[in-house]
């Protein structure tokens, strides 16, 4: 029997600054868990086991231990950011096997806060896919283990849901953090641009990757988030006044919404009218155009992130993704087409606060070795399953991901939320009203 695994952070954080609990025995139940369950599960590539006792007992020393955020808290961190000590190797084999020397800024102060990195969890090759599953390991979704967490942030995601730690950090190019959040019955906020420092491969993916926490509880994510920021994200006071349009409408041209995806959405509406909200059926503007626009970016990016690597060391699927997207290069780098988006969503938020949309629009596809299939093949399935995601990181506006309903396997659905720039103070409160609302079940049942 364990005292702090299934906790939230927030828990674990007020015990032990209040020395109800101390680090070391915090991070050794949620390392037993770990070593008890991830063979099922795939959620980590390196679990640094010594080391985060050692730096358990460090947090136990702080004389600021009265004062941390993240008080002993263990948490996960995706396998492109640098944690000192350890190699990144961004789910590839073609990535050099060099311990970094120094931590990336986000996990410096998530350490700062006094979280303990218990380990590095996997990720699709060069955080390219919706899947997550290669060289170095295969994450699966815990509440179901037939179907992949998603991708990228998928090794992150399945830590969470397992309840292997109380929140992850993780990243979102293209919607790596909300589409195994979403699979995963997770919370996650994919902040707006600026909000929190990227430094994520070479080049953020043109600005559209940001980092941003996974969690099973929406408190827990504003008190992630407040710390990557390094300032505190306030609630604003509520107010039935939030002006939300809920679209269950695909802004790709050809893809469909599932039913369980639809009902999730209009379940998240008709809570949040009862509970005083002006919410509408609208569609916001997306331009015929938005899949070609994905598609550029998408591909393009992974050609910067590929241009210094042994391309003979990277899967067929990369390789034929980063040359597509050396195609697009001189378009994608003016900034023109994300520019002309923006302009034409942004009188939609003029009249609306909040989008409310599905997160997803079909279950993830089944667990399997992906990065051995084709290029088309992957492409498709990622497009099929997830076209909700993308427009927002073409504008750098946040967006969240937030458990709503479930899928007949008893797996969860999820919803999205979206607002201009600013706003993920007010995303969050919308979210903690769902949670209130329509409460969810925050691990899988793994034991």
């Amino acid at each position: 029997m364990t005292e702090w695994v299934g906790r939230t952070a927030v828990e674990i954080a007020a015990a032990v600054r209040e020395k109800r609990a101390e680090p070391r025995a915090v991070v050794a139940e949620h390392l037993d868990r770990i070593a008890r369950l991830d063979g099922r599960i795939g959620a980590f590539r390196v679990v640094r086991a010594r080391a985060a006792l050692a730096e358990a007992d460090e947090v136990a020393a702080r004389g600021d231990r009265d004062r941390l955020p993240l008080a002993g808290v263990p948490v996960a961190v995706k396998d492109n950011l640098a944690v000192r000590g350890e190699s990144t190797r961004v789910g590839s084999a073609a990535t050099p096997d060099a311990p970094a020397g120094a931590d990336h800024v986000t996990v410096a102060r998530l350490r700062a806060a006094g979280a303990v990195v218990v380990g590095l969890t996997n990720v699709p090759e060069l955080c390219v896919f919706g899947t997550t599953e290669g060289v170095h390991g295969t994450a699966r979704n815990p509440w179901d283990t037939s179907r992949t967490a998603g991708g990228s942030s998928g090794g992150s995601a399945a830590a969470v849901a397992a309840a292997m730690v109380p929140v992850a950090l993780g990243n979102d190019g293209m919607g790596s953090l909300r589409i195994p959040a979403a699979n995963c019955g997770l919370v996650t906020v994919k902040p707006g641009h600026g909000v929190v420092p990227a430094g994520i491969g070479d080049g953020d993916w043109f600005g559209m990757s940001e980092n941003g926490p996974l969690a099973t509880t929406v408190e827990d994510a504003r008190l992630m988030l407040s710390v990557l920021a390094d300032t505190e994200v306030a609630a604003p006071p509520e107010s039935g006044a939030f002006r939300i349009a809920v679209s269950v409408r695909s802004p790709l041209a050809g893809v469909t919404v599932s039913g369980p995806y639809v009902a999730a959405a209009r379940e998240a509406a008709g809570a949040l009218t009862r509970a005083g909200y002006q919410v509408r059926r609208a569609d916001p503007p997306y331009p015929l155009s938005l899949g070609v626009t994905s598609l550029a970016h998408w591909t393009a990016g992974t050609a910067v992130d590929a241009r210094s690597l042994d391309a003979r060391l990277l899967t067929r699927r990369t390789r034929v993704h980063a040359a597509l997207g050396r195609r697009f290069l001189t378009g994608v780098r003016g900034g023109t087409v994300r520019e002309e988006l923006r302009r034409r969503l942004e009188p939609f938020f003029a009249e609306y606060d909040v989008l409310l949309t599905p997160a997803l629009a079909r279950r993830s596809p089944r667990s399997a070795p992906w990065h051995e299939r084709g290029w088309l093949r992957n492409v498709l399935a990622n497009t099929n399953y997830s076209p909700l995601t993308p427009p927002w990181n073409l504008t750098g506006w946040p967006a969240m991901a937030v458990p709503v309903g479930t899928l007949p396997s008893g797996a969860p659905t999820a919803v999205q939320l979206v607002g201009l720039p600013g706003s993920e103070a007010l995303l969050l409160r919308v979210a903690g009203r769902l949670e209130e609302l329509r409460p969810w079940r925050r691990t899988a049942p793994l034991d």
